[in-house]
């Protein structure tokens, strides 16, 4: 069965120097998989093949079984996108942008089918009806996941997600994450965050300038041992 996304030896050239060299891995459906790696480690780069923003230099890129090369508007259809700086409009109330964003996608919504995606990443019924430009960082990327919510995309890709967040807005955040995997959605997430990838992810992933180095996996319904990684990551970053 085919896995929701995939790489296969993936490499990657910018500028002639190598950013990815033959990556592989799978992220199945309903699975936290998290890449982690210090910076220039080419984790963003990883995300944005997905999406078809970068073309590999080598090796494929599968989302749902299909190459990305091949058609790349199925595999965006299919992803919801949350950068480290998310794209929402600070001049525009949570309900404006929902609004918009879902009408360049080809699809509405009315107010109660908003305000329940609002309720499913618990953001404040007061804050909806006020602009961005007022909003915590984790209140606009709760917003930005309501609306990945609307588009009913199957798979999320995340870009260090907990950067600049507090400590209860992390756990808020990895609640929330870990909710939407165990309701069938399969999350990518990139991170340099040891900690935070151990607390939510089934699976850890360990990019080192540009090569897969590492992997851990939660088992028996344990959290993936912290310090372990920490070390493998401190290792790894030193040579």
């Amino acid at each position: 069965m085919n896995s929701p996304l995939e790489t296969r030896s993936l490499s990657l050239k910018r500028e002639g120097n190598a950013v990815l060299d033959k990556v592989s891995f799978t992220v199945a459906q309903g699975e936290i998989f998290a890449l982690l790696g210090g910076n220039g480690a080419g984790k963003s780069s990883t995300l944005l093949t997905f999406l078809g923003f970068l073309e590999p230099s080598g090796g494929e890129v599968l989302v749902n079984g299909q190459s990305v090369a091949s058609d790349v508007t199925a595999a965006r259809n299919a992803i919801a996108y949350l950068p480290e700086a998310t794209s929402l409009y600070g001049h525009m109330t949570a309900y404006e942008n929902l609004d918009y964003f879902l009408d360049l996608a080809g699809r509405s919504a009315g107010v109660d089918e908003l305000n329940a995606a609002f309720d499913r990443v618990a953001l404040p019924i007061e804050a909806r009806s006020r602009r961005l430009q007022s909003y915590s960082k984790g209140m606009r990327q709760k917003t930005a996941i309501a609306l990945a919510l609307l588009r009913e995309t199957p798979i999320l890709l995340l870009d260090e997600p907990t950067s600049g967040l507090d400590p209860v807005a992390i756990d808020e955040f990895h609640d929330l994450v870990k909710a939407l995997a165990q309701g069938g959605q399969t999350i990518l997430m990139v991170t340099h965050d040891v900690y935070g990838a151990c607390q939510v992810a089934d699976r850890v992933g360990l990019l080192r300038r540009g090569k897969l180095v590492g992997s851990f996996s939660a088992e028996n319904g344990q959290r993936i041992d912290t310090e372990t990684v920490h070390a493998a990551f401190a290792e790894r970053e030193a040579a």
